[in-house]
């Protein structure tokens, strides 16, 4: 439940469409959920904007699919990320109208029409190719939150003269999302074109002295151009959930 439907079932009980019990029912299960494993989060809606995201990773089909139908019932809508292919086609036959989008490995369920919240636009830049599902999940992070995204893939600083190309695109931005892997460097290069916030997301790709993202993630922390915040190692859903955060300002 967030903060609107909450102001809706508290006007049908002023104008007494809606009875005392019923409210009562509506609201039990807040601010969470027990379901014996997991303890739903119902009320984060509220306090962030946003309902609980699952993470895919860990959990069995079943588990997944308990936690979705819980919020189901709340009409919350659903992001499960990191949900391999392999799960989704357990999950299918449990949940109804669930999509899943195969490049940014999570799956979402809408509930009602999403509002754009945002009050200009997430661009969500990456260096190469192989960090697009990285760059996908930060993206659609960013859409079911209510912002417009905008995508600009493959301008990597191995060639400088791509992301030049679309200087025009990264000033209009409100918020930048980028995305890279190998030593890190386009965080720094975009950061030092525009006046805007930088979330800098490193990802795990690359050769053996990478080190898994952790060169990366190293040279991101030690960027010299200003403005440069940085998430975890192939954190994009938590670097679209913070660019969603500041599109609201």
């Amino acid at each position: 439940m967030d903060a609107q439907a909450l102001a809706g079932l508290l006007e049908g009980v002023r104008r007494g469409k809606v009875s005392v019990s019923r409210a009562l029912e509506r609201l039990r299960h807040l601010p969470f959920e027990d379901l014996g494993f997991a303890k739903v989060d119902h009320h984060r809606a509220l306090r962030q904007g946003f309902p609980e995201v699952i993470m895919g990773e860990g959990k069995e089909p079943s588990e997944i699919a308990a936690i979705a139908r819980a919020m189901q019932r709340r009409r919350a809508n659903v992001l499960i990320t990191r949900l391999s292919a392999e799960k989704m086609a357990r999950l299918k036959k449990q949940i109804k109208g669930l999509r899943y989008q195969p490049r940014a490995r999570a799956a979402t369920w809408v509930a009602r029409p999403i509002r754009q919240r945002g009050r200009g636009s997430v661009l969500i830049v990456c260096a190469g190719t192989s960090d697009i599902p990285v760059a996908e999940e930060a993206a659609l992070t960013g859409e079911i939150m209510g912002n417009r995204v905008e995508r600009l893939f493959d301008v990597g600083v191995a060639g400088i003269h791509r992301l030049l190309e679309n200087r025009e695109r990264l000033f209009s931005a409100s918020v930048l999302v980028v995305v890279a892997g190998m030593e890190g460097a386009l965080p720094s290069v975009v950061a030092g074109l525009v006046d805007k916030p930088v979330i800098a997301v490193p990802t795990s790709v690359g050769y053996g002295a990478s080190f898994h993202g952790i060169a990366a993630l190293l040279g991101m922390l030690n960027s010299c151009a200003a403005g440069v915040m940085v998430v975890n190692i192939d954190n994009g859903f938590g670097a679209g959930f913070a660019a969603s955060l500041i599109n609201r300002v």
